[in-house]
This record gives structure tokens, C-alpha cells and sequence, in this order.
């Protein structure tokens, strides 16, 4: 899309932002970035979401472990009050992608919602508080035809590695949503792997979602599977010619996160070829076709 144009809006709460624009007719898009992996986006009349974490489960789970889980940012909207929920995507069965204090509830509040899941988690999404009736499964390099104007392409994630079940399923999955026209990636959980960038180049994404909390031998020995780290989504967005990049996987757990500096050289990012989003959870970003 060459002639997207991204405004940033600070907004009082997501939640009265989405009455408006629920009385407002518009053909934008509207981003809403939820915390860690999750974002909210408005299209024409549609609500998505993707990989919500908007309760304290990890902090329950995790409790006294080394790695706590402790929240550093309140959930921007709580799940009660999301409805006319479309369409909810999981990249992956972590629970900060797929919460069960978050999914069961958007479940029962949205019953025609339809929730987009790696054929792999299927049962497990199911055990999670998913009602099975609303589930449509997906596997990497298949795409579905959601309405006239969303379709959803399924491509593979490699969480440090690779994992496929018997059923050749992969259990991590990235999203290239196309909206009418505008090509978004969600990454899921990800790190670069062969043949990543050229699939990416062909497919020409508009705007890529990515991880930065990057990845080292310390969290990986204690269960914590890394992502993407600060070079890397700024290489995978050069060489794939991505002209716009929103970051996310950061500032929710201390020990998962990137530095304050870290994030200012990438607020003050500068190149003629990306553009470089931090976001707030007080921000909404609009997605103009000009």
C-alpha cells in the first residue's frame, strides 16, 4: 500500500474510543495496542483482537518461581466490557497469547465471535474456556476468507525453534491480516529463521507487529522462550521492505522487557524507509488509504 498514512490520537480509554467509533462510519482502521502481544483493531464494522492477556493469570501461576510474572501495566481495558468481539486470534498456547481468564470471558460475552486458532491448540483452547462451536483452526500456509473484506493468512513462527505436531501442525503461527487492501503481520512469538524475509518481500506487508523483548541462554534455561531482538525486527523490515513497523512484547514483566534507553533510540528511530511506532496503551493509532 504506498500511500498509507499512520496518525497517533491520545485517546481517555479504549473503552469509550470504541463507543465512538462505534457511532462513527468510517472505512480507517484502528489500531489499539492492549499490552504485551495484544492489540485491538476497528475495521469498517468489524472488532479483532489479537493475543489478549488482560488478567493477572501468570502473576497466580508463577508465584513464588523465579520469574513472578508481576503485571508492570494494569490491563488498558478490562474483558467484561469487550463486545461485539468479531473475531479473536491466538498466535500460540502461552498464556500471555492465550489467557484462560481472558478467552473464556470474551467467549461467553461474544457468542458469535469466531476464534481463530492454531489447528495444533485446538483442545487446548477448548480446555481453556473456548466454546468449541466458535473455533475455526488454521495451520502455517493456509488462509481463510473471513468476510468480503478480511481474509487471514497463516505463516510459520519459530518461538527460538520450530514445533510441529505429528499432524505436520504448527504449534506457532504468525497472522498476515488483509484488510480491504492493507496488509498487517502479527509475528506471534518469533525469531528470524530462513526464508522468512523473502516470504514476507513477496507478500508485501503494510504494517508488521513485532516482538523486541529478544532472547538470551539465562531466560531460555528457565523456561522463558525468547523473541525477536531490537536489530533483528529492524533488519526483517529492511530486507523485506516493510514500511511500518509497531513494536510490542515489552514494558508487561520485569524480566522479559527491554530498557527505557533501549526504547528511546527506537522512539527517535530515523529512515526515509520505516517508520517506527512505540506504543502507548493511551494511543490509538489510525490507518488512512490516502
Amino acid at each position: 500500500m504506498d500511500f498509507l498514512k499512520i496518525t497517533t490520537n491520545p485517546i481517555e480509554s479504549i473503552e469509550k474510543e470504541l463507543i465512538k467509533l462505534n457511532i462513527a462510519s468510517t472505512n480507517d482502521t484502528y489500531i489499539f495496542w492492549i499490552g504485551q502481544a495484544g492489540f485491538l483493531i476497528k475495521f469498517k464494522t468489524n472488532l479483532i483482537i489479537i493475543d489478549p492477556y488482560l488478567s493477572d493469570f501468570l502473576s497466580k501461576k508463577y508465584k513464588g518461581k523465579i520469574f513472578p510474572h508481576i503485571r508492570l501495566m494494569a490491563p488498558p481495558i478490562n474483558s467484561e466490557s469487550i463486545k461485539s468481539l468479531n473475531y479473536s486470534f491466538c498466535t500460540h498456547a502461552h498464556s500471555d497469547h492465550l489467557d484462560p481468564e481472558t478467552i473464556s470471558i470474551l467467549s461467553k460475552n461474544n457468542p458469535e465471535c469466531k476464534f481463530i486458532i492454531p489447528a495444533a491448540e485446538k483442545e487446548e483452547a477448548v480446555k481453556r474456556g473456548i466454546n468449541r462451536e466458535q473455533i475455526l483452526t488454521i495451520n502455517a500456509g493456509q488462509s481463510i476468507q473471513l468476510d468480503d473484506d478480511i481474509e487471514v493468512l497463516a505463516i510459520a513462527a519459530s518461538h527460538e525453534k520450530f514445533k510441529i505436531n505429528e499432524r505436520k501442525e504448527h504449534h506457532f503461527l504468525g497472522y498476515i491480516l488483509n484488510l480491504n487492501g492493507v496488509s498487517i503481520y502479527h509475528s506471534g512469538d518469533c525469531i528470524p529463521y530462513k526464508g522468512l524475509y523473502n516470504k514476507l518481500k513477496k507478500l508485501k506487508i503494510d504494517i508488521a507487529l513485532l516482538p523486541i523483548n529478544g532472547r538470551d541462554e539465562y531466560r531460555l534455561s528457565n523456561g522463558i522462550v525468547g523473541n525477536f531482538k531490537i536489530p533483528e525486527v529492524l533488519d526483517l523490515c529492511k530486507k523485506a521492505k516493510i514500511p511500518n513497523l509497531i513494536v510490542h512484547h515489552f514494558g508487561m514483566f520485569a524480566y522479559n522487557t527491554v530498557s527505557e534507553e533501549e526504547l528511546h533510540k527506537l522512539k527517535h528511530f530515523d529512515s526515509p524507509y520505516l517508520r517506527v511506532i512505540v506504543p502507548k496503551i493511551s494511543n490509538l493509532y489510525r490507518i488512512e488509504i490516502n
